[in-house]
């Protein structure tokens, strides 16, 4: 998923991917993405020096620190699964445009996990905070659901399609997040349509958006 989207980023732009191992590859895609910076975590050895660090650590953090003085187009750091988060939301506050991906059940539970993994990135980084950093930070969540079934002759049929997207935005009173699903499915259904718009992203259509048709085919339209 996160390939597909990567590949509508114009070849000029000079990208910089952080990941803890590589698995987007996009510096192996020069025909696609000529100009890219890929940067990879280092774990570190038993050893503890006085600023608690690992010896031989390299972290994401660092890594996205240093990629500043290069003026990147997009800093994309890959999958979240724990502190990772808060490079993650620094590459997004930071450049055009940024993508990571994390596992959750639905759309609203990959916010919730965020909020979790920011949390996990040292004391300072309390509930109060990791809400808003995270309702500031993301703009939309895709949720892509894996779904096996079995087939007829014993085997399984998996199937990956988008199930749900919904757009994230500090609550009221600039505290916590609210969420707006603008595709969704109905109940018993896999198939997310289309149905709330948050003004913001009327502009989509100079860029291609087909808003005429998202409004026809809006949940409740009986279209």
């Amino acid at each position: 998923m996160v390939r597909a989207l990567c590949n509508e980023i114009p070849r000029y732009e000079v990208i910089g991917t952080f990941e803890t191992e590589h698995e987007l590859h996009l510096h192996q895609m020069p025909d696609r993405h000529p100009y890219v910076f890929a940067w990879e975590a280092r774990p570190g050895s038993g050893e503890v020096g006085p600023d608690g660090s690992r010896a031989g650590e390299y972290t994401l953090d660092q890594a996205l620190h240093g990629s500043f003085r290069m003026n990147l187009n997009r800093q994309i750091v890959g999958e979240v699964r724990g502190p990772e988060a808060a490079a993650m939301l620094k590459a997004m506050q930071s450049g055009s445009g940024s993508i990571s991906t994390t596992h959750a059940a639905h759309a609203v539970g990959a916010v919730e996990k965020l909020v979790t993994c920011v949390m996990e990135s040292g004391q300072h980084a309390t509930h109060e905070f990791a809400l808003r950093a995270v309702a500031s930070g993301v703009d939309v969540v895709v949720h892509v659901t894996k779904q096996t079934l079995p087939a007829d002759d014993g085997s399984a049929q998996v199937s990956r399609f988008v199930s749900e997207i919904i757009a994230v935005a500090l609550g009221e009173k600039q505290t916590g997040y609210a969420v707006t699903h603008v595709f969704k499915a109905d109940p018993g259904s896999t198939v997310a349509r289309p149905h709330v718009l948050p003004d913001d992203y009327r502009d989509l259509a100079r860029f291609g958006f087909d808003l005429a048709g998202f409004t026809d085919a809006q949940v409740g339209t009986g279209a």
